[in-house]
């Protein structure tokens, strides 16, 4: 089955992107009928983050998130296959100034889990080498395939959650930035709970940690997903002021807060299929 899905992606992705847009969108109406559980879950999310919506609203942007996901599903055949200047046609880079007044520093690169993040990455690393950390995924043909998708163009590294953090502050000290995605939920440990959508939620403390071990500036990436094909855009914002802090918990409670700020810009691509509130203080029960 899953050699099938890639041989799809792979007759797909030479498609104009504005059709792979619209079978992507199709696809993800079918998975929001038949993925109950990832439904639920996304469901779930949207209530405890958008209390003040109606439940038909709140219906309304979980399809049109898995509408979203269903297109960055269908559209990762382009990371997979598609030649550089057909990448970068698709994805303009904004903010390359900052990312430029950063070289030679040690560098964070903040990425939410929005759906485009593959992309931003993908697009980057025609750029410039880069390091980052991943899960490993249940089904071993599919990570096989991300790990060469991620590892195309260039000369970046991929580090296993497995491995620490310490290779990656040690290539960032060599100068290659770290695209660091820590807005998941990793279970308790190195986690604090502090607000975001106003829930209290387990957040790894890294980014605050990191930047301080490494001496590192942190730079935010948004990549957004343009609508009806158009392509996506992957913005580098300017360089966080006075961070870190003396407060670890600050520096976390900031994280979240710019993290809400930029979901709340566009909801529908924020990965919420993810148990993001699965950790629980002490006899509070999961919300799922």
């Amino acid at each position: 089955m899953t050699r099938l899905a890639f041989a799809m992606m792979w007759l797909l992705h030479w498609l104009p992107l504005s059709w792979l847009a619209r079978l992507g969108g199709g696809l993800g109406i079918l998975l929001y009928w038949f993925a109950r559980e990832r439904r639920h879950v996304t469901q779930t999310n949207l209530r405890l983050c958008f209390p003040e919506l109606e439940e038909e609203q709140r219906t309304v942007l979980a399809r049109k998130h898995f509408r979203a996901f269903g297109r960055s599903f269908l559209e990762r055949g382009l990371l997979w296959w598609a030649p550089p200047r057909r990448l970068r046609r698709i994805a303009r880079i904004e903010g390359r100034e900052h990312l430029d007044s950063a070289s030679g520093k040690p560098t964070i690169l903040l990425v939410p889990h929005f759906i485009g993040l593959d992309m931003g990455w993908t697009r980057l690393t025609l750029e410039l080498d880069m390091v980052s950390i991943y899960a490993n995924q249940k089904n071993l043909l599919f990570n096989a395939a991300l790990l060469r998708g991620r590892t195309r163009f260039g000369d970046s590294t991929l580090l296993s959650r497995q491995e620490g953090t310490r290779p990656a502050i040690r290539l960032m000290r060599e100068g290659r930035p770290f695209y660091y995605l820590p807005d998941m939920d990793y279970g308790q440990r190195d986690t604090i709970f502090v607000p975001f959508f106003g829930v209290s939620t387990a957040t790894i403390t890294g980014l605050s940690r990191l930047a301080r071990m490494a001496g590192a500036i942190v730079l935010p990436i948004i990549t957004r997903m343009l609508p009806d094909g158009q392509g996506y855009v992957v913005n580098i914002g300017p360089p966080w002021k006075d961070f870190p802090s003396d407060s670890v918990e600050a520096d976390t409670r900031r994280m979240n807060a710019f993290i809400e700020t930029e979901v709340r810009r566009m909801p529908e691509q924020y990965f919420w299929l993810h148990k993001r509130f699965k950790t629980r203080p002490p006899n509070e029960e999961s919300p799922y």
